[in-house]
């Protein structure tokens, strides 16, 4: 604990006491404001003669002690800390010895199991070995006959590489035999190099560096905000991966919401893969900066069992804050001539692996014993309520008439203030995008079941995924279209952990006009079309925009729903239905000579186009195809056949991984059609919408000319 170390702090301390002390007279809802306001008073009237040199006596010289906010909150968590330190039982000596014990059988399943893989991490296994040992044996609720129970507390090891002895703790807390840890890595095994939910007792896939503290961050806001519930949310950090901007946004929205129920453990063993990392062990730089992100920061000796289990428990009781404990570690622990040495990352111990083993064994009271002290279970927590995710509905059918103008961005907005007056567990998130997105109308309605997660689009879809996670929540995130390209690991690693998030986004195209190219979302149907299991939508009109919303609400796998910015003409009546997979024929005739096929903006194009070249004698069929991943592929061959294989294929879009490859490919394997296809074919520029179409050559003009190309052949 920092010490008071002046006359000034210990009359400020005294006095906030007096504050606490009287506190029990005003009504709990309002004692936390009482006090504050209190010290806030003391400290504005005792600091008005004090020097700055006196000000700063408690080890946080690079704050601004002008404030008497921070003056207040930092002695408030420090008489937290006192309360604390009163009521906090150290364990006994033999429960200590025996989590010290855990840790060595951990570090020795970490090393056999990579040596029977020949391959994975022991050294980095080796320094989260204690932090393991208390978090499983001292620290975690759990329900070992249910891992995923919604009521028990979350783990995420960002870390993923360390998967062998996450693997080991929950072998050795009795989820399933210790031997199977021999099959690390096997093909046959869900033992992974890396953790995937392939493994009940793991909620989201890691490994990917830098993404494990927003996933935790998303489970602990729905925790406190949604659940209302007791569970915590740990998640252990690499100090390598620390150096990720994306950590970085997520310790700010955490900080930001006041995320007390989470805990971040920083493993700072202060070596990376191939040199030592940029900080190695300077814990006062980690302190310093994770204080300035609003978190309760406790540097601690990560081997040190008893300085782990009296951190955690100050995590636990730290209140308004989340807690970050830094923990001071050594890649190797504990083995002989390799503990702290460089060249030793993702390398199995070899012939080396016996010697280590041996001196692990002769550190420990029993080296055979099993442990006697297991994960401690959540039946004393407060349960999560009961909710059901299925079969979401709009409130109301859609509500406009034919040819009314209506973007479909709007219409996503409108939708999801339906379906959320259905379900009170469809959220929304936004990264400060919502009255662009229109978002904003699930804020209107319901202000406690929107997100915002400010211009952090990797930290936005990262706290989604862990929003979704034990079917807490049916999450819609949104931003413009192609912000989500910079969080396409992300998106990516969301398909790994079987996530059900549904991904909104707008300004897609040139036809937004004079905001100009990095404002247009020119690659995202490429990018969410590569998705293992994800379903692209792409409406045209607001009734088909409604629906898609309602049926994303339901899919399993991840969504993507595009929508335009300008406003287009409603084509379908209210009643129309709308199937996953499934295209619309908009216009056809008997006489039709050419399919052409658009979305979004560029189907008008193809309505405009077929009406020119009616003129001229020349009838065109036209199909919306509403989702083009599942693309309804019968309908277009049997639509391009009856119109002698001959297809125009135009998208608001760049040619590669678009609407034309999908249908291109579905063609594939036919014969006898020739496709046109016309898309954005460079980086495009400011302008009006329709000149920039022209420019680009996906307008009506450029369609008729396509089309009697085709016919010319």
């Amino acid at each position: 604990m920092l010490a008071v170390r002046c006359s000034y702090w210990k009359k400020a301390l005294r006095l906030y006491e007096t504050a606490y002390s009287a506190k029990d007279q005003i009504k709990p809802s309002s004692q936390f404001a009482f006090v504050r306001r209190s010290l806030v008073n003391v400290v504005v009237r005792e600091t008005q003669n004090v020097e700055t040199q006196q000000k700063q006596c408690i080890d946080w010289n690079h704050l601004n002690f002008t404030d008497p906010l921070i003056i207040s909150d930092r002695i408030y968590n420090l008489f937290l800390q006192q309360q604390q330190n009163m009521s906090y039982h150290k364990p006994e000596a033999k429960a200590v010895q025996e989590l010290k014990d855990i840790a060595h059988r951990l570090r020795i399943h970490s090393i056999t199991s990579t040596q029977a893989s020949k391959s994975g991490h022991p050294t980095s296994c080796s320094s989260i070995a204690e932090i393991m040992s208390v978090l499983f044996f001292n620290t975690l609720r759990l329900n070992m006959k249910c891992p995923r129970d919604p009521s028990s507390d979350r783990f995420v090891l960002s870390k993923g590489h360390a998967a062998p002895i996450l693997y080991a703790a929950w072998a050795e807390a009795g989820l399933f035999p210790v031997e199977e840890l021999q099959n690390l890595r096997k093909i046959d095994s869900d033992l992974e190099g890396h953790p995937t939910p392939r493994l009940n007792f793991i909620d989201v896939g890691t490994g990917s560096l830098g993404q494990g503290v927003a996933v935790a961050a998303g489970m602990a806001y729905v925790g406190k905000n949604f659940d209302k519930a007791d569970y915590r949310t740990y998640v252990v950090v690499g100090d390598g991966e620390s150096a990720e901007g994306s950590i970085w946004e997520s310790l700010h929205f955490a900080g930001h919401y006041k995320l007390d129920n989470l805990c971040v453990i920083f493993d700072v063993n202060r070596l990376g893969q191939s040199e030592p990392t940029s900080l190695q062990h300077q814990m006062d730089v980690y302190c310093k900066r994770l204080d300035a992100f609003g978190f309760n920061p406790l540097v601690v000796d990560g081997h040190d069992v008893e300085e782990l289990c009296k951190a955690f428990y100050e995590a636990a009781n730290t209140k308004n804050k989340p807690t970050a404990i830094i923990a001071k570690t050594y890649k190797g622990k504990f083995f002989p001539n390799i503990e702290d040495k460089d060249n030793w990352h993702g390398k199995p111990l070899g012939d080396k692996a016996n010697e280590v083993i041996k001196h692990l064994e002769g550190l420990m009271v029993d080296a055979c014993a099993s442990p006697t002290i297991g994960p401690k279970t959540p039946t004393k927590l407060k349960q999560v309520p009961q909710v059901d995710i299925t079969n979401v509905k709009l409130s109301s059918p859609p509500n406009y008439k034919l040819g009314q103008e209506v973007a479909t961005r709007l219409a996503y907005g409108t939708a999801l203030a339906k379906i959320a007056e259905n379900n009170c567990r469809v959220i929304a998130l936004d990264g400060d995008t919502k009255n662009s997105t229109y978002s904003e109308k699930i804020k209107k309605d319901y202000p406690d079941r929107y997100v915002e997660c400010f211009i952090a689009e990797q930290n936005l879809v990262g706290v989604a995924i862990g929003a979704a996670c034990r079917d807490r929540t049916i999450a819609f995130a949104s931003t413009f279209a192609t912000f989500f390209t910079r969080a396409f690991d992300q998106i990516r690693m969301g398909a790994i952990s079987q996530t059900n998030v549904n991904f909104v986004g707008s300004h897609c195209g040139v036809s937004i006009g004079e905001d100009g190219p990095s404002q247009m979302g020119l690659e995202d149907i490429a990018m969410f079309r590569t998705i293992p299991g994800s379903t692209v939508f792409y409406p045209s009109d607001a009734v088909s925009c409604e629906r898609a919303v309602e049926l994303a609400a339901n899919k399993e796998g991840i969504c993507f729903i595009r929508t335009s910015r300008p406003n287009t003409a409603v084509l379908y009546k209210n009643d129309e239905p709308f199937v996953i997979g499934k295209g619309k024929v908009v216009k056809q005739s008997k006489k039709d000579q050419v399919l052409l096929i658009g979305a979004g903006i560029t189907l008008y194009e193809c309505l405009n186009a077929a009406a020119e070249l009616e003129k001229c004698g020349i009838n065109a069929r036209v199909i919306d195809p509403f989702t083009v991943k599942p693309l309804d592929a019968c309908l277009i061959i049997e639509h391009g056949t009856a119109c002698g294989g001959r297809v125009v294929v135009v998208e608001d879009h760049y040619q590669q991984g678009g609407l034309g490859e999908a249908v291109l490919s579905a063609l594939a394997e036919q014969r006898n059609f020739v496709v046109k296809h016309l898309y954005v074919p460079s980086v495009p520029r400011s302008g009006p919408a329709t000149a920039l179409i022209e420019m680009f050559g996906i307008s009506a003009g450029h369609v008729v000319n396509a089309a009697n190309a085709l016919l010319e052949l």
